[in-house]
């Protein structure tokens, strides 16, 4: 939970941008990369990153520009990363002209449960970060390259001289 709006920021400025960075390496063809048949893509995971930001933020009262909740999985892997872009431009704009750390304290309902916006968050980030995850996992099975975002990723060990981890 947060107490602090600079420290949510500072923590969403790491984590936002190594979202982008994944974001910025799917393709138009890796948009369709499945785990399994009946599972999501990666595309839809990728939209769903996007749209999230809007769409949970607004039940804060936050009006965020960015993807809407119904609006389709776009075929272009640019326009996903531009609409999370776009988004967290406008939630990080947002934050901080209507927000204080006094207003972290103040409660709302959040589908059906009572979090505090320190909580809502909270949860924003730990959403990013396992959908993220899940993301990774994706496009190792389409053949992209995944990004290091906690320390190097196995092509990065490479780029650097050194061996990567088994």
């Amino acid at each position: 939970m947060y107490n602090s709006i600079s420290q949510f920021l500072k923590d969403w400025d790491y984590e936002s941008n190594s979202t982008l960075k994944v974001l910025n390496n799917l393709t138009n063809e890796s948009l369709s990369q499945k785990v399994s048949e009946d599972g999501r893509t990666l595309g839809f995971i990728a939209w769903h990153l996007a749209q999230t930001i809007p769409e949970m933020m607004g039940r804060t009262g936050l009006k965020i520009d960015g993807p809407g909740e119904k609006e389709a999985v776009p075929d272009s892997s640019k326009k996903i990363s531009d609409g999370y872009d776009k988004a967290t431009k406008s939630f990080i704009d947002q934050l901080q002209k209507s927000w204080k750390d006094s207003d972290l304290s103040t409660v709302d309902d959040m589908y059906g449960f009572k979090w505090s916006r320190g909580m809502t968050l909270y949860f924003l980030m730990l959403h990013q970060t396992h959908h993220r995850g899940q993301m990774t996992v994706l496009m190792r099975q389409a053949g992209l390259k995944v990004p290091g975002i906690y320390g190097p990723s196995k092509e990065e060990w490479a780029e650097h001289g050194m061996e990567p981890l088994p």
